[in-house]
């Protein structure tokens, strides 16, 4: 088979289409005949030498994908041949196979095409689990959402409004904005021209953010805690501002607040198993009411994953970058 291969870490020049040997399922694995992949930061970050695999997954980027059952290992059941599916991956979708813990795979949600598919299952068990498993975002509260109109920030805005929360977001661009406000969020805040504590602040009458979902890290630690409300929670899933910042305890404590920091990639099996089974309890039934939709920006050939690695570290995107096979 052919997958994207990283000979050395580097630019987008360092992805290589090349012909690799195909993966075998193990116990407990499926064979996938990946249809589309997606791109994600974590992508651009293995490609520069930052972020490696954990041992034993596919050393090929790509970290969800949609595809074809092309063959069950051992212990399988519940799954045949043929089925239309996505994953959560540890790695490995940007090829022409992948192999694929049983417990990662997910049924293509109705009302969505097998390659539009590729797009939900790194975001959609980002934002589940993150803000409804772990921050317990309740109807009526308020979310703030940093970067919007990514493909976190998209399906986040989503959600958020099909549970009954109100939903504010940050991005650069009115384009982008205006894209948040299509989704449905209700506050829109131009993190260049404006001051998101303020006006997180003035759209809650004082109150804050109940939850924030935070891509930045370091660089955004004191304003997010400033932004929370009281017995506010806030979620920390990415570190583009940096990875050490200064946190005012007594704020938090005065706030009674708290934060948590999570990844998906390096969880053990049995807890990406129960997150993925929660979001095709809760959410895929979400796609079928067409409460939920993917938002993707374009389409290119997986062989041209360095121009969607140009694309997405651009940040002129909206939504997801697909990647799809020949």
């Amino acid at each position: 088979m052919h997958a994207i291969t990283i000979p050395e870490p580097g630019g987008p020049e360092a992805l290589v289409w090349d012909e690799v040997p195909d993966p075998v399922p193990g116990e407990g694995e499926v064979l996938v005949e990946v249809v589309a992949s997606a791109v994600n930061r974590a992508d651009i970050l293995q490609r520069q030498g930052f972020y490696n695999p954990p041992p034993g997954a596919s050393a090929h980027p790509g970290l969800e994908c949609s595809g074809r059952i092309a063959a069950l290992g051992p212990g399988v059941s519940g799954w045949a041949v043929g089925d239309q599916v996505c994953a959560l991956l540890a790695g490995g979708g940007y090829a022409e196979k992948v192999a694929v813990p049983a417990g990662q795979l997910l049924p293509v949600p109705e009302g969505v095409d097998l390659t539009r598919a590729a797009a939900l299952p790194e975001v959609v068990c980002t934002v589940w689990s993150n803000v409804f498993m772990v921050a317990h975002l309740r109807p009526g509260e308020t979310l703030l959402v940093h970067g919007g109109s990514s493909g976190i920030g998209t399906m986040a805005i989503q959600l958020a409004k099909a549970v009954g929360a109100r939903v504010a977001v940050t991005a650069g661009t009115k384009e982008k904005l205006d894209q948040c406000a299509e989704l449905g969020a209700d506050v829109l805040i131009n993190y260049r021209e404006q001051d998101f504590v303020a006006e997180i602040r003035q759209a809650t009458d004082g109150a804050g953010a109940d939850v924030i979902l935070d891509n930045m890290g370091a660089k955004y630690l004191d304003r997010n805690v400033q932004a929370l409300a009281v017995n506010g929670r806030l979620a920390i899933i990415g570190m583009q501002g940096g990875v050490k910042g200064e946190l005012n305890i007594a704020a938090l404590l005065n706030k009674r607040a708290a934060i948590s920091a999570t990844s998906l990639r390096a969880r053990p099996l049995s807890e990406k198993a129960a997150i993925v089974a929660a979001v095709r309890e809760h959410v895929w039934p979400l796609f079928a009411a067409g409460h939920v939709r993917p938002v993707v920006d374009r389409e290119l050939p997986m062989r041209e994953a360095a121009e969607a690695h140009r694309l997405v570290e651009a940040s002129g995107h909206i939504g997801k970058v697909l990647l799809v096979a020949a």
